[in-house]
Order: C-alpha cells, then structure tokens, then sequence
C-alpha cells in the first residue's frame, strides 16, 4: 500500500508527523487562519478602534465622573455617536449610550450629560 504524500494547506511543503497534520507549522496555521477571517477581523478592529476613541473622548471631558459638555465639542474631537457598547435607561425613561464604562445623555439645546458607570448600572 502506498503512502500518500500529504502537503501544507498554507505554503505546500510536505507535511511529516501525525496522519491528520494539515499545516507544517504554527507560522502557516496562523497565515492561513488569518487570511481566512481578515474581512471580519479589519472590520472588528475599525469599529473597536471608533469605540476606544469615543470613550478617550468622553473620559477627557468627563475627568471627575460627572458633567457637561457641548455636542459640537465632542464631534470636533472625533467623536462618533453612532458607535456605544450599550443603552441604559431609567426608570424615568432617559436613555443613557454607553461607551465601555463612559456614558452620555443628550439633553436640550446641543448640550450633553456625561457620567461615568457606576457599580449598581449594569
């Protein structure tokens, strides 16, 4: 009976070791997984990169857990409203966007209500 030469699914060199090897290393076991979710992977990246960037912006003029800022403020920093980690709302129906554990409510006239999560918020 003769033996099948098995090849690397990632670079094609022949593959020694056990019957259901498909790779001939990590590096091109990495390269191929890597090749085969990059679409999803860059598209996961930008949108936590927008997220860490909205909640660096919130942070900076948030810097004692509660205040107020301008909505034009925000937005010449970057900000994007239209990425949060989350919504909570109150009992009294405000709803608060979330990014990470910095939070804003829009309230009248352009102005915002930035707060910081507290532990009973969850």
């Amino acid at each position: 009976m003769e033996k099948k030469i098995r090849v690397c699914e990632s670079c094609g060199e022949k593959i020694t070791g056990r019957s259901d090897k498909r790779f001939c290393s990590d590096y091109c076991r990495n390269t191929k997984h890597n090749e085969a979710n990059k679409d999803s992977s860059n598209y996961i990246r930008k949108v936590n990169n927008i997220l860490r960037r909205n909640r660096r912006i919130l942070a900076k003029f948030n810097p004692h857990g509660k205040s107020k800022v301008l909505g034009n403020v925000l937005m010449e920093e970057g900000f994007n409203f239209a990425y949060y980690t989350n919504i909570y709302e109150t009992k009294k129906g405000m709803r608060y966007h979330f990014c990470y554990d910095q939070g804003y409510l829009k309230l009248e006239e352009g102005w915002y209500a930035l707060v910081e999560r507290q532990e009973y918020v969850k």
